[in-house]
Order: C-alpha cells, then sequence, then structure tokens
C-alpha cells in the first residue's frame, strides 16, 4: 500500500513538473524542441564561432533599426562602417533572426509590417503586413513565431514563415515586451513594461498560467529620462534564463537593476546594477552576463558561478546603451546608443571602448549576425 501511494505521489510530482515547465530532460521537454546539448549550460552551442553550416558564409554585418529615423544602417563588422540604409516600416523596434536562423525581420510596429533580410546577401525584401509587431520570437520548436504587440496588449501566435495569425492571446497587463523560454521549453516569462508585471505562459497551450506585479520599493523616485515624467513604479524589459536553466533575470529600468526569480516561477530578489538596467547578454563563454544601464551609460558585468557584479564599465564620455549582440568570436559587445544615434564597440575581456559608429535617429534593437547557435529565439539574437 505504501508503495502504491508513492508511486502516486510521484506521478502527481511529474504532472506537476511538465505543466510549468521545470527541468530539461527528454521526458518533460517540448516536442519538437533540438534536445539540450549540456544540463548545465543551455547556451553549450553558442559558444566562440561556433557557426551553424545554415550561416557559416553569411556576411558579418550589423543591422541597426533606427526607430525616428524609420531606416536600418547595415554595418561590415570588419570595416565598422555602414555600407547600406535601406527605409522600412515607421518606428522599427528590432532585427530578429528567424529560428531557422535563414532570416531577419525587422520589427516596424507602427508601420504594423515585418521587413525579411536575406541574411546570405543583405538584401531587403518585400514588408509582410502584420500589426503591432514591437518585438518577435519563436518557439522552441520552431512551431510559431510570437509577436509581442504592444499597443494592443496582446501575444500573437503566428506562421513562421507566412506570419498568418495562429491565435491571438490578450493579456492583463499593458506594454508586453520581452520574454524568455525555460530550459525544457514549455512555458515563457514574459514581461509588461506599464503595468510592473511579468507573466508566466504555456508555450504549446497559448495561455497566460501566472501573473505577478513587481516590488515597487526599488522604483526611482526621480524623473525619467526616457519619457521625460515622473517614474510611476517598475518597468521590466529584457528576460534572460540562466545557463543552468535555473534562474531567470528581469532587467528593470525604473527599478535601476534586475529582479532575480527561480525558473519557471516563483517569488523575486533584487539586485541593483545602474541607472535604466535595460538589456540582459550572456557571454560566449556562458560564465557572465552583460547588463546595460542605459541612463548612465554604464554596462554591469554578473558573474554565475560566484552570483554577483564583479565589473562596471563606463562608456567615455557617456552614451545610452540599450540593445544588441555579441560578435561571433565573443570579442566585442556591439550596442546602440538609444539616445545619442550612435552604436558601441566595446571590449568582452576589458570593456574598453574600441568604437563608436554614428547611425540613424533612434537606434535601438540591433542585431549581429551571423551569430553562433543551432536555432535562434527571436529578439535581437537569443540563441540554443
Amino acid at each position: 500500500m505504501k508503495a502504491r501511494k508513492f508511486l502516486v505521489y510521484l506521478l502527481c510530482i511529474k504532472a506537476v513538473l511538465l505543466q510549468f515547465g521545470a527541468g530539461a530532460s527528454a521526458d518533460s521537454a517540448l516536442p519538437g524542441m533540438p534536445k539540450v546539448l549540456d544540463a548545465n549550460n543551455i547556451y553549450a552551442a553558442d559558444s566562440p564561432n561556433n557557426l551553424s553550416d545554415v550561416v557559416k558564409n553569411y556576411p558579418a554585418y550589423i543591422y541597426v533599426p533606427n526607430t525616428h529615423a524609420g531606416t536600418v544602417n547595415v554595418i561590415d563588422q570588419k570595416a565598422h562602417k555602414i555600407i547600406a540604409t535601406h527605409k522600412v516600416g515607421r518606428e522599427p523596434q528590432h532585427v530578429v533572426p528567424s529560428w531557422d536562423l535563414k532570416t531577419l525581420w525587422v520589427n516596424s510596429d507602427k508601420g504594423n509590417s515585418l521587413t525579411p533580410i536575406d541574411p546570405a546577401t543583405g538584401k531587403f525584401g518585400k514588408p509582410v503586413f502584420v500589426e503591432d509587431p514591437y518585438n518577435l520570437y519563436f518557439t522552441p520548436d520552431g512551431k510559431y513565431a510570437v509577436v509581442m504587440s504592444n499597443a494592443k496588449q496582446q501575444i500573437v501566435f503566428r506562421d513562421p514563415h507566412s506570419m498568418k495569425v495562429i491565435k491571438r492571446l490578450s493579456v492583463p497587463c499593458p506594454g508586453i515586451n520581452h520574454a524568455d523560454w525555460s530550459a525544457d521549453g514549455r512555458t515563457f516569462v514574459a514581461s509588461c513594461e506599464f503595468s510592473g508585471a511579468i507573466l508566466l505562459v504555456d508555450t504549446s497551450k497559448m495561455i497566460v498560467l501566472k501573473t505577478q506585479k513587481l516590488p515597487t520599493k526599488y522604483a526611482s523616485q526621480t524623473t525619467s529620462s526616457h519619457y521625460g515624467m515622473k517614474n510611476m513604479g517598475p518597468q521590466p524589459q529584457d528576460v534572460k534564463l540562466s545557463p543552468d536553466g535555473k534562474t531567470y533575470y528581469i532587467a528593470d529600468m525604473m527599478s535601476d537593476g534586475v529582479w532575480t526569480m527561480k525558473a519557471p516561477w516563483g517569488k523575486v530578489s533584487y539586485l541593483k546594477t545602474g541607472l535604466g538596467a535595460h538589456g540582459l547578454y550572456v557571454t560566449r563563454d556562458a560564465k557572465e552576463m552583460l547588463i546595460t544601464n542605459r541612463d548612465e551609460g554604464s554596462i554591469s558585468v554578473f558573474s554565475f558561478a560566484q552570483n554577483k557584479l564583479i565589473a562596471k564599465w563606463k562608456i567615455p564620455g557617456g552614451g545610452s546603451p540599450d540593445m544588441g549582440g555579441i560578435s561571433a568570436d565573443g570579442k566585442i559587445f556591439w550596442i546602440s546608443g538609444r539616445y545619442d544615434n550612435a552604436i558601441y564597440a566595446i571590449s568582452t575581456t576589458n570593456g574598453k571602448l574600441i568604437d563608436k559608429i554614428k547611425v540613424g535617429a533612434g537606434p535601438h534593437g540591433l542585431c549581429v549576425y551571423p551569430q553562433p547557435g543551432r536555432y535562434s529565439l527571436g529578439h535581437t539574437g537569443v540563441f540554443r
């Protein structure tokens, strides 16, 4: 009798884990998702110069969407020079690699369009009509494109190629924008910028499982340089999963730091980084995470092993580091200067500014391409 009760108990535990996405075993992983290579490092495929056969011959470019200018600058990574400028839909926000790595999509939210780029040639294609695509992700199995429709307050699941709508998921909070997936791919955490909330979403069922508001105690009471108005509370931005898949990190630009949360869901703890904490980037060796502090022109360096900040790099003369990516060899952190009409090339070894390149007005979610990895989860390049 005791053995039977224990078996029932184990089956119940397994059901809970499957429901909320804990772990990354073959039994619990999202069907169709490529197998995790290393349970201790979900970014194992992102090691330096580990380019897949799909992207290994692509030219090394940087694609910079200029929100205010309505353009995308194409920059040669070796020459550090703009080689082309393309007009796109109104307010391009991010340039996003597709799940299969074969297309880059320019997200123009107010232009209601996704413009495809062929990364093999750098040529821009015909825009596809998509409502309010502020940001774009892809489910780990490659089954859906996931459009973060900020103004519509929706997460829209679409066909990853045609962009035909599969399901519109209305969310209980305004400002939906960034996300990242659990190690097993069954759930993802998304941030709602304008309500100070985060969501847990079921990948296959396409439903919201849980919601929580971030604490207000650390929110700055000073005037926000982002909107020219008094800060009204937390405003979560980028979301990133730790290499071991056990912890989520959520940048909060109004609390000037990063929230940590046990994956797939739990209570949050606070880590102060700097004014306007915004973007989160795991280094190629998966030992550190780079955190952009947009309002103070700095980048904080977080050690996963030590579980603490180990350095802060300040951009000479100030700046507004926002979104970007790390070069294929892992040596340069390319980041947009949102309010300075420039992008920065920063050494990942010592934080020194290597170069500053002038671009169009309002550079935002630039994409460094190609990058290592087997498939893309979207944004400016989240690879696994």
